[in-house]
């Protein structure tokens, strides 16, 4: 009988080339449909809420797939997690309502970016966090973080081959804490993000955190709606997708 699959998915983008399957490298959904193969003998399509970029991390991604097959959800939660790389986990698999679709039925999206604020970089850990040797005035980058809020035309903050038709987005929160002494932690919720959105606007928060930009500045750069004028993109590698809301 036909089933839809919910899962819950948790992975280090370290080692893949991103979300979405591709001709050349490895891909989360790749590897999850490459299992689901070995555990019902067909080719089954997996649907994620969103594409995360080459680096990026996840712990609360969600994806659906519908398999004409007797196996419970229980039996793919375990299969799934004995099959997969280690780097790979299913953190919830359940049946849902057949119409049920990962990506269309999503209200918001909440990521964040992880930043490593002291002189001396990481040795554990320096894979989830983007170091700055510098300095980084937080107050100025929540000053530049509350002009984020609200809804936007995004542009300026897009990456080249967004797949988009509109460049509106509603960002519902954007708010930065520390998490200890020397880690900061920007947590941005939206209705949709542009290709590299999240990463475009960190790297702008921290020109403002080390005092080259004002809040001024931001408000002007999100209202010109061109790329150029906005600052530098963060790498991947502190980026999390932490849940999707329905």
């Amino acid at each position: 009988m036909l089933k839809n699959i919910k899962l819950t998915i948790e992975y280090d983008g370290t080692a893949y080339n991103g979300w979405q399957r591709q001709k050349n490298g490895r891909t989360i959904q790749e590897e999850i449909e490459k299992a689901l193969l070995a555990m019902t003998g067909r080719k089954v399509t997996l649907t994620g809420a969103g594409r995360t970029d080459a680096g990026v991390h996840a712990l609360g991604q969600v994806a659906n797939f519908i398999c004409d097959t007797r196996l419970e959800s229980e039996s793919f939660f375990k299969g799934l997690n004995s099959l997969l790389p280690g780097d790979i986990v299913i953190k919830e698999c359940v049946l849902v309502h057949e119409k049920f679709h990962s990506r269309y039925d999503a209200k918001s999206k909440v990521y964040n970016y992880r930043i490593l604020n002291r002189l001396v970089p990481a040795a554990v850990g320096r894979g989830y966090a983007w170091h700055i040797r510098k300095p980084l005035l937080l107050d100025a980058m929540e000053s530049a973080a509350a002009c984020i809020a609200g809804t936007h035309d995004f542009k300026a903050f897009e990456g080249t081959g967004s797949p988009r038709k509109s460049t509106v987005r509603t960002v519902f929160k954007a708010r930065l804490f520390k998490e200890n002494e020397d880690l900061i932690v920007f947590e941005i919720e939206a209705d949709g993000f542009l290709r590299f959105m999240v990463r475009n606007i960190v790297g702008t928060l921290v020109c403002a955190g080390l005092g080259k930009i004002s809040h001024g500045d931001v408000k002007e750069i999100l209202g010109s709606r061109d790329r150029s004028k906005a600052c530098a993109t963060a790498p991947p590698h502190g980026l999390f997708l932490m849940k999707v809301r329905y």
